[in-house]
């Protein structure tokens, strides 16, 4: 089966395809050193989970499912145990990631689908399915290094974005909803965010969408919450991001 499905594997030789201590040290390498660089881009990046997390999920994966694929070779069975309770697990460390900030916004979703995404990889590595494990690695450096900038392009030329807003005082909703009508945007949502009752400041979480043709073709989302912080009564406004 690996001499058709991986071409890796077939070049390399009849070693690498079954379980042996030098099968056994190429995968364990390459899952350490696939994660190594997985972990360092999100590191980079000041993300929580990072070098040694990704690591340690990886190399984890790898060692499971070649004790898997050995325990079906001295037992004569199928045993799916292992790698099944290997995708669980790293789902469980996964979803710890991801967090909710005082402005309601998702931190970390990218990286606990990246964590969980490492763990298959190391199942494949360990499967000794090199050819998928380097594809898919590729694909997710792609996804995480490569797409974000196209990602954040479509996000600011969408007509629908949500901004965190702190106003100096409540008495100024009013003025700013009218300042949002006067410039074309149209408010679809607007919510108190209760993680600041007792600081002093009146702030909100407001969905919005434009409506005027001159905003769409001429502005993004950054220009038009760079405007709206130049209010007065404006103490601090950003784009959420989902």
């Amino acid at each position: 089966m690996n001499e058709i499905y991986d071409p890796i594997a077939k070049l390399m030789g009849q070693w690498s395809m079954g379980i042996n201590w030098g099968s056994i040290l190429l995968r364990t390498v390459l899952s350490v050193l696939l994660g190594a660089v997985v972990g360092c881009e999100r590191s980079s990046k000041r993300h929580s989970a990072g070098l040694r997390t990704f690591i340690l999920v990886t190399f984890g994966a790898t060692v499971a499912m070649m004790l898997e694929l050995y325990l079906n070779v001295t037992l004569g069975g199928s045993v799916h145990i292992l790698s099944a309770a290997v995708v669980i697990a790293v789902a469980i460390v996964s979803q710890n990631s991801v967090l909710f900030s005082s402005r309601n916004q998702i931190k970390g979703l990218t990286t606990s689908v990246a964590l969980w995404v490492c763990g298959i990889i190391g199942l494949t590595a360990g499967a000794g399915f090199y050819m998928v494990t380097l594809v898919a690695f590729a694909a997710l450096m792609c996804s995480l290094s490569l797409f974000p900038a196209f990602e954040k392009y479509l996000k600011d030329r969408s007509n629908h974005f949500e901004v965190h807003l702190e106003l100096k005082s409540s008495s100024y909703l009013q003025d700013f909803m009218t300042t949002l009508r006067e410039l074309g945007l149209r408010i679809d949502d607007i919510e108190v965010n209760p993680a600041y009752v007792n600081s002093g400041l009146s702030v909100y979480s407001v969905s919005l969408t434009i409506d005027s043709e001159e905003l769409k073709k001429y502005k993004t989302h950054g220009q038009i919450i760079e405007a709206l912080g130049t209010l007065d009564y404006v103490h601090h406004i950003e784009e959420m991001q989902g």
